[in-house]
């Protein structure tokens, strides 16, 4: 079966475009190699930042992998969310370096102020407070988190205010 008559409804063409340029970077053989960033597109592009399992097996089919190969790296990399999400993504790193410069507190206080808990979405569907991130990488910059993948280093109560009451 060609690439065309596995493409489904759900993913657009634009993305199926993009997905496509990833696959060619590999052997025939090899295209489940693309799996990974065809399912950041699709999860950008197509699920509203989270990925159901109808758009996952379309992705399945479309690489010609089996639906379960999809939902391991799915479900393994923290990247992908497989529930619904608000419109921006919040993580605090509580990983060592940070817990001992206040991450902790950080998230307390994203809880309480943003009336959300780790794992929840806003009632306004503003932001969603990831699960804890076991480490972000940026221990120098400790306390830190991530917005939308975007790195925000040496936090206070009031930076952490200010970037989420900016978010739009």
């Amino acid at each position: 079966m060609s690439q065309t008559e596995n493409k489904g409804s759900l993913i657009s063409s634009e993305a199926y475009e993009k997905i496509d340029k990833w696959i060619a970077r590999y052997p025939a053989d090899k295209r489940q190699s693309a799996l990974i960033p065809a399912l950041s597109i699709v999860q950008e592009m197509c699920g509203n930042g989270s990925l159901s399992t109808e758009l996952m097996d379309e992705m399945a089919a479309y690489i010609g992998i089996p639906e379960i190969a999809v939902y391991e790296v799915a479900s393994f990399y923290s990247m992908y969310e497989l529930e619904p999400v608000g419109r921006n993504m919040v993580a605090v790193c509580t990983n060592i370096s940070c817990m001992l410069c206040g991450g902790e507190e950080i998230v307390q206080h994203i809880e309480d102020k943003y009336g959300v808990k780790i794992g929840g979405t806003t009632a306004d569907g503003k932001f969603t407070l990831k699960q804890e991130e076991e480490c972000l990488a940026a221990c120098a910059g400790a306390p830190m988190m991530t917005v939308n993948g975007h790195y925000h280093e040496k936090l206070t109560l009031e930076k952490v205010d200010s970037i989420i009451e900016g978010l739009k």
